[in-house]
């Protein structure tokens, strides 16, 4: 008799919230009614076309064509790596990939890419940039001019003015096996 009486609580309960017709006055919104606004998310999926113009820059990268990797950036771009190295303004940047492609790697590659688009509303810190970000992971494969090769798995951050254009990316790499790599 005991077990029964909370099967039977709890069927009472069933019934009577399923059976219940409401009424459509009760229902209805009132014009006094206060609608809360929508809560903004801290992050959120952004469009894909941020992930597509990083997957076109890396493309670009990779086949040697700096002018067309450095169209997607702002000209106050900065660029940084993990081990807090950077290089700011579109000028240094394209620079450095120039003479990085022509006088340090032979080949470049990018395989194995995954791409995630971010809006960001509310940073976690005040140095954290909110708005656009496109989020890579991707293996990257380089053959030096040495002769030497380097394989290792990369992330990069790639933050979006309002105009669309690359201003800040942040790229996170082992530096050891670079300079193993592109020592003679």
């Amino acid at each position: 008799m005991k077990r029964l009486l909370p099967l039977a609580l709890i069927s009472s309960l069933f019934f009577a919230c399923s059976g219940s017709k409401s009424d459509d006055k009760a229902a209805a919104p009132t014009d006094s009614a206060v609608v809360a606004p929508a809560k903004v998310l801290p992050t959120e999926i952004a469009d894909s076309k941020y992930s597509d113009i990083g997957k076109k820059s890396l493309e670009a990268l990779s086949s040697g064509n700096i002018d067309a990797y450095m169209s997607a950036f702002a000209d106050n771009a900065v660029y940084v790596w993990n081990n807090g190295d950077s290089l700011a303004g579109k000028a240094a940047i394209t620079a450095y990939w120039k003479k990085r492609r022509s006088e340090v790697i032979d080949s470049i590659s990018f395989p194995n890419q995954i791409w995630l688009a971010v809006k960001v509303n509310e940073p976690q810190t005040p140095a954290h940039l909110p708005g656009i970000w496109a989020l890579s992971w991707h293996a990257t494969l380089a053959k030096y001019k040495t002769g030497k090769h380097m394989m290792q798995w990369m992330h990069a951050d790639w933050h979006f003015d309002a105009n669309d254009k690359i201003d800040r990316v942040i790229q996170f790499l082992d530096r050891v096996p670079i300079n193993a790599a592109s020592k003679k």
